[in-house]
């Protein structure tokens, strides 16, 4: 059949008898998450490395802390002090993903000449955008957001046993939460020298935290009735005395494929850690974790994209994604698990 002419469409819809069989350009249903959503890269400093694999310097806190200056001696002089040194190390595997794109069938978008959703090949490079950031925030979830990973975790009960670790849950309204995280933030200052400046929480504890008397209490008079007082994750950062609070509200299928979906949220709805972790990488301050990440191509970028051509006869074009990188927790010291926050 002939490719109609623009103007031979317009006679068609003139009389009624042009009936296209396109799809819409200006709405698709896509369940792709908001960028907002991912947070492993808000939480812990990224830290570009050179090498795949390699070592670096943690000094001794307990010398670093400890009083090593001692009355000089007449006519003598005092022993050397000891500021110890050790090494840990990192190692940057490459995950990858790879996506095929039919060029018979992409022919037709072509010529159509359509943005947006109806281009195959933006399509594709979204999809492996958002596999590689449902990717690290699942590996956050299993390094970092997780019971039996930090060595000082406290558990949510009915009663409080603060002698071994327990505390009463967020939805209790008797338990004031901000007298509950301010004496852990106490207990990281004294054990590893920094006061904790972000607290990340599951979905469920975010919630029982907005609707805690003793909070809502803490901000009642701040409002007006143009701007009521409401209780979000900037005026927990400010009840907690952190710089930051981000909610973990980021989902996934955990089905196979070709089973129905089983949607579940990433990191643990009642969990939270409240932690010290710089901004940026840092070489004389701790952090009690970082993600390291290695340019496995050379290009500066540890997401690399790329595609190629399949063999003769296919028709097919492949889009591959790229990621290396290495989540690991520095300093135990530095943050406190809270499983089962709420009841």
């Amino acid at each position: 059949m002939a490719t109609l002419r623009p103007e031979d469409i317009a006679i068609k819809k003139a009389m009624g008898t042009f009936k296209p069989n396109m799809y819409l350009t200006n709405l698709c249903m896509a369940y792709f998450l908001e960028d907002t959503a991912f947070a492993a890269r808000r939480l812990f400093p990224i830290c570009p490395v050179q090498l795949s694999s390699g070592y670096f310097y943690t000094f001794s806190k307990e010398d670093l802390a400890r009083d090593n200056v001692q009355r000089k001696p007449d006519y003598g002089k005092v022993s050397p002090a000891v500021m110890g040194l050790s090494d840990d190390t990192y190692q940057c595997k490459v995950d990858q993903i790879i996506v095929g794109l039919d060029q018979i069938l992409t022919l037709n978008y072509q010529r159509a000449n359509t943005p947006g959703a109806a281009d195959p090949r933006r399509a594709r490079v979204k999809f492996i955008t958002e596999q590689m950031n449902l990717h690290q925030e699942l590996e956050f979830a299993k390094k970092f957001f997780n019971s039996g990973v930090w060595a000082n975790e406290w558990t949510g009960a009915a009663t409080a046993d603060p002698a071994n670790k327990k505390f009463v849950q967020f939805d209790n309204t008797n338990v004031d939460p901000v007298e509950f995280f301010d004496a852990r933030a106490i207990d990281i200052r004294r054990a590893g020298r920094r006061r904790p400046n972000k607290l990340a929480l599951g979905v469920e504890t975010f919630a029982a935290l907005k609707n805690n008397p003793f909070i809502k209490d803490r901000i009642k008079y701040t409002g007006t009735t143009t701007n009521p007082a409401i209780v979000n994750e900037s005026v927990l950062a400010q009840c907690f005395g952190v710089d930051e609070v981000v909610v973990l509200d980021a989902t996934y299928n955990a089905a196979p494929l070709g089973k129905p979906a089983d949607m579940k949220y990433i990191c643990d709805s009642k969990g939270a850690l409240l932690m010290y972790a710089t901004n940026n990488p840092q070489i004389d301050e701790p952090s009690c974790g970082y993600t390291f990440t290695w340019d496995m191509l050379g290009n500066g970028d540890y997401v690399a994209l790329n595609q190629w051509q399949a063999n003769d006869g296919t028709h097919t074009d492949f889009i591959e994604g790229l990621i290396a990188t290495d989540m690991k927790k520095c300093a135990d010291d530095l943050a406190i698990y809270f499983t089962n926050c709420v009841s």
